[in-house]
């Protein structure tokens, strides 16, 4: 029988300018895995999905468009098992981030932006 209904989240597009730049960051940098990479000739630009390595949701890098510019807040939550780490690792890196938040109650977090200036959140969990 067939499930009807939403069943999970197979991917969420991010707006970038450039596919091959935002591979390189969201790859290596963010140490995703690309898992799709399919041309889209109708439209002149690549399918490109990329992943947390397991993760049973992907990030679909979309060539941006007037109707989803790149460079906004995305309200993405990556999740991290220790975000402080995660930072300095990333601000080391030379990528943009904003203080690690540290909350009574919740757990550390913080935002970062990608090559485009998308903006997206690093919350540790577990």
């Amino acid at each position: 029988m067939e499930q009807m209904g939403v069943t999970g989240i197979g991917a969420v597009a991010v707006p970038v300018t450039d596919q091959d730049k935002a591979v390189a960051f969201y790859v290596g940098v963010l140490g995703m895995e690309k898992r799709l990479d399919v041309p889209l000739e109708r439209f002149g630009a690549r399918w490109i999905t990329v992943a947390p390595p397991g993760s049973g949701t992907e990030v679909a890098l979309v060539p941006e468009s007037a109707a989803q510019p790149a460079g906004n807040e995305i309200g993405v939550r990556f999740s991290t098992g220790d975000a402080a780490a995660l930072h300095a690792a990333l601000k080391e890196r030379g990528v943009e981030v904003d203080e690690l938040l540290e909350w009574e109650g919740t757990p550390p977090m913080f935002a970062f932006r990608d090559q485009d200036g998308n903006g997206h959140e690093i919350v540790q969990y577990g």
